[in-house]
């Protein structure tokens, strides 16, 4: 099995500052777990990529290379707008919007690309803590993606990023996701793969998971704001997770 990289906050030296004391208190118990949606539990990056560039080069925009990693993170209300000002689709957001979750539906609908060990990892983490998801994707994609997968009956609350003021990276559907299940953000774990849902998830204060993406692999530095860093996640279980939770109680020490 791969090996896991485990590191604590800040790095190994990084003691908490006094406005931190309040968190690393609890940061040692796990009491709920939140996943990101797509590049965790979906290989699905990509298929929005060929989707939106689809769409733009349709309308007779201009589509670049860096499109895709901008827009990662982004509520359906920010890269609807995006695809409008910076992309040149000259359609209204909320028809942009609307046309990308039409096609993105008919492409789950045929093959939906859940990652290898989705299915028992959740499992897993059900059988000890309360989940929630904290996605970018459209409520209507969430909902779909849960049902035809089977994987719905284990989260407890969805929030999506366009029910919330402000997308990835600020930590608002994370703090949602927390709020609705009732659990303090510093005593839950998220499980990102992305750059901007790192940082979303510990500008909520969380503990991270990464479990990065190949084809969009967030930088160094941003991994360094995770506790523990997967190859995969074959390799999520409670016990990652408490030891993490136990390194991250440890670097106030």
């Amino acid at each position: 099995m791969p090996s896991k990289r485990m590191r604590r906050h800040g790095g190994a030296s990084a003691k908490p500052g006094p406005a931190e004391q309040e968190i690393v208190k609890t940061a040692g118990v796990i009491s709920a777990v939140i996943f990101d949606l797509d590049g965790v539990l979906l290989d699905s990056e990509q298929v929005w990529d060929e989707v939106r560039e689809q769409l733009v080069e349709e309308r007779g925009g201009r589509w670049h290379d860096q499109a895709q990693t901008e827009m990662m993170g982004m509520s359906s209300v920010e890269w609807s707008r995006y695809m409008r000002d910076e992309l040149g689709v000259p359609d209204p957001p909320e028809e942009i919007s609307a046309e990308v979750v039409r096609r993105l539906e008919e492409v789950y609908r045929k093959r939906l690309p859940l990652i290898d060990g989705v299915q028992e990892a959740v499992e897993r983490l059900a059988a000890r803590w309360p989940l929630g998801l904290a996605s970018s994707s459209n409520r209507e994609l969430i909902d779909l993606v849960l049902e035809l997968s089977g994987l719905a009956r284990f989260f407890r609350v969805t929030v999506s990023s366009e029910e919330v003021e402000r997308g990835k990276p600020a930590p608002d559907v994370y703090l949602e996701a927390a709020r609705r299940l009732g659990v303090e953000p510093a005593r839950c774990a998220a499980i990102e793969d992305s750059a901007s849902g790192i940082r979303s998830a510990r500008a909520a204060e969380m503990l991270v998971v990464a479990i990065p993406n190949p084809d969009f692999p967030p930088p160094a530095e941003v991994l360094a704001l995770a506790a523990v860093v997967l190859e995969s996640i074959e390799e999520l279980a409670p016990e990652t997770l408490t030891e993490a939770a136990r390194l991250s109680t440890a670097s106030s020490d």
